[in-house]
């Protein structure tokens, strides 16, 4: 799959920062090219190297545009600040774009759900661990193998945290 460009290089942002943003943003969305429209979906997940993993039902309307097309679109969005005397937004960007799979080998489903475990749930780790093993056989795990990513910025590079 060829992916484009930034049009605007000014606001490239390629740094530890946008990288930081695509690991630990609080959720992000996910979109597919569904049957018949687009399917974006706010969804929290955990990542791994250039790897992103989540979960969700044993059926649903993702495994079914999973069925229609593999290739996805990820969004996490950083700070923001509306300007209004200016008519613009800061803001921070990172989308990571490639194909996205079903997990179906459990090790590597145990282990994603280790991760938002670590991610979402530190400080519960031992009760996480009795959930996922009474769950992993009602829970599904998506990975997204990222094959590009762009990160944009507009306004103050820093902003405050």
């Amino acid at each position: 799959m060829q992916y484009k460009e930034i049009r605007r290089k000014d606001r490239i942002w390629n740094s530890e920062e946008s990288d930081e943003l695509l690991s630990n943003a609080e959720y992000g969305f996910l979109a597919f090219a569904d049957e018949n429209s687009g399917y974006g979906i706010p969804i929290s997940y955990a990542r791994e190297e250039n790897k992103l993993y989540f979960h969700c039902a044993p059926e649903g309307r993702k495994l079914e545009a999973l069925k229609n097309c593999a290739n996805v679109s990820f969004a996490v969005v950083g700070k923001t600040r509306v300007r209004p005397n200016e008519f613009t937004t800061s803001y921070q960007s990172v989308i990571a774009q490639g194909k996205i799979s079903q997990v179906f080998e459990e090790e590597e489903k145990r282990k994603a759900l280790r991760l938002l475990l670590k991610k979402y749930s530190k400080g519960f780790e031992d009760i996480g661990e009795k959930y996922i093993d009474s769950s992993i056989g009602r829970t599904a795990v998506l990975r997204l193998d990222i094959e590009f990513v762009s990160a944009k910025t507009k306004g103050e590079k820093k902003m405050q945290k």
